[in-house]
């Protein structure tokens, strides 16, 4: 819980300039969350705001995920890759994208945050049933973060973990 704080933290101090309307939209829409059309209205208004602020874009991305709806979720993280990307310098495919290319294991906000989008790529892809996309961006993650500081190796244990349950079978 300590290093979700943590990350939390240097997210906000990062992107805090989400201005004061997008972030009364995502209230609104949190708050109606059992209300769908209600909700997606405010996240839509939200984004018509602040299209590029990954804030916006991680309320829509929690949102789908927590109502389940994994499709929109992983479109929302591809998203989130491209517009850091983008402010990284990045290739647009995370695919191409080498240790060379940033600076992944400091603590500069954009470079944390690609590798969060892409662990939560990997991770939908996964329970998408997408294995071989799963491992190719859990692999490309784990390229890139070498030290594990957003955690990506629990995603390829639970891929290995699976390799050796279906070995058994």
């Amino acid at each position: 819980m300590e290093n979700e704080a943590l990350d939390n933290a240097w997210f906000a101090n990062r992107y805090s300039n989400l201005s004061p309307v997008a972030e009364m939209q995502l209230r609104l829409a949190s708050h109606a969350y059992a209300d769908s059309t209600k909700a997606e209205m405010h996240l839509a208004l939200a984004k018509a705001i602040a299209p590029d602020n990954p804030v916006v874009h991680i309320g829509e991305y929690r949102y789908y995920f927590y109502k389940g709806r994994l499709e929109e979720a992983l479109r929302v993280a591809e998203v989130c890759l491209i517009i850091v990307a983008k402010e990284l310098g990045l290739p647009q495919q995370w695919q191409q994208v080498m240790p060379t290319h940033a600076n992944f294991s400091s603590d500069e906000a954009a470079n944390r945050f690609y590798l969060f989008c892409l662990k939560a790529y990997a991770y939908l892809l996964l329970r998408m049933e997408r294995i071989e996309q799963g491992w190719a961006a859990t692999e490309k993650l784990l390229q890139l973060d070498k030290h594990n500081q957003v955690g990506g190796q629990v995603l390829l244990d639970v891929l290995l973990r699976r390799d050796i349950d279906d070995y058994d079978d």
